[in-house]
């Protein structure tokens, strides 16, 4: 029997999702074990964890060697357990005899400039790395208002809206699902909180994109892609985040709601709706491609693709690691087979032969 490892910086990460999985993987001839990262013995190359039992349908204490198959949900943060974890995970994926589902991404400024060299770069909004606050000002000189997201972030945590008026500067941020505005009067005041700000963590500058509705309300399209039993890339669905007015976010974690894709749609002109089904398709049959061309391979991508009012789209972020949340809302009947995905993705690697995954291990080393 096949031993899949579901790999989380806590055992108490996303619970229901693990449970229901686990649930699924005796009928796939599969066993599940979950496990964090600083848990491996490095000497014996055991590892403490839980197993899935399927005749109790819980989770019993045990330990295992490291799983040959493994499905890495770690989300990383600030904290000394995160930093610890980090180059045991590296350590994870540069060994031959372990397979993981995904190898990840880089940061949101490294993935920019390899997709910026593709057919895919007039989707992207011009980004710059934050040296320092003279670059935050004089990028708002020029156009007004403009955005600071962190390079490495997700779930819209520390994203920054910055408009400059005639002598104040307006800075808008989400936090806690409530809005927090702020006036600084003059520069002088501005970059006293920019060298704080960007002290504490590394930041990249884009432009501001009219992403709101006609109630000003900031929304986006959630696209989930995953590869079937066979590794062949496919869309399992789509929705559309709709976040506070006045706010920023259109993130779930954020307060935002949701709506189908086909409400979405069939408010538009049917010309728009068309193009804007015609520009997604496109993107969506390039990138999975791309990503796996320059990096290693993937298992499944999240898309967020915004939608200018003046019709342009954007492609504002692709991550390695995605939720579920958007299809939940939107298409509750396909609960099982994302729940399935995984372990069936699994079970085809373990069949094939994968040393031509770990080919361009290098470029990941570091994420």
């Amino acid at each position: 029997m096949i031993t899949f490892g579901i790999m989380t910086l806590s055992m108490e990460s996303e619970t229901l999702y693990i449970n229901e999985m686990a649930a699924l993987a005796a009928a796939c001839e599969m066993e599940c074990f979950r496990f964090i990262p600083s848990a491996i013995n490095p000497h014996t190359l055991q590892v403490r964890g839980k197993r899935f039992d399927s005749t109790v349908k819980g989770w019993l204490d045990c330990e295992l060697p490291i799983p040959a198959i493994v499905y890495d949900r770690c989300f990383y943060g600030d904290d000394e357990h995160s930093k610890q974890c980090l180059p045991i995970v590296s350590w994870l994926k540069s060994r031959n005899d372990i397979t993981f589902l995904g190898y990840g991404l880089p940061n949101k400024l490294e993935l920019y400039k390899v997709l910026k060299n593709t057919v895919l770069t007039s989707y992207l909004p011009a980004t710059h790395s934050v040296i320092d606050q003279e670059i935050v000002l004089n990028e708002l000189s020029a156009m007004k208002k403009i955005i600071l997201k962190p390079i490495s972030g997700s779930q819209g945590y520390g994203i920054y809206y910055l408009k400059k008026n005639d002598k104040s500067f307006h800075v808008k941020t989400e936090k806690q699902k409530k809005i927090i505005s702020r006036i600084f009067p003059n520069e002088a005041k501005l970059i006293q909180w920019l060298k704080v700000l960007i002290k504490q963590r590394d930041y990249l500058l884009q432009p501001y994109l009219e992403l709101s509705n006609h109630e000003q309300q900031p929304f986006d399209i959630r696209i989930l892609l995953q590869k079937n039993e066979h590794g062949v890339w496919g869309e399992r669905g789509r929705g559309v985040r709709i976040g506070s007015t006045g706010g920023i976010l259109s993130n779930l974690s954020a307060g935002g709601s949701v709506v189908t894709f086909a409400e979405w749609t069939s408010s538009l002109p049917p010309a728009k709706g068309e193009y804007i089904r015609q520009e997604l398709n496109y993107i969506l049959s390039k990138l999975p491609f791309i990503l796996e061309n320059e990096f290693l391979p993937l298992f499944e991508i999240g898309v967020d693709i915004g939608i200018a009012k003046n019709g342009s789209i954007w492609i504002l972020d692709v991550n390695s690691k995605p939720g579920r949340k958007v299809l939940m809302h939107t298409q509750p009947d396909i609960k099982e087979t994302l729940n399935l995905a995984p372990l069936l993705y699994g079970r085809h690697l373990s069949q094939t032969d994968q040393k031509e995954r770990k080919n361009y291990y290098e470029k990941t080393l570091s994420h």
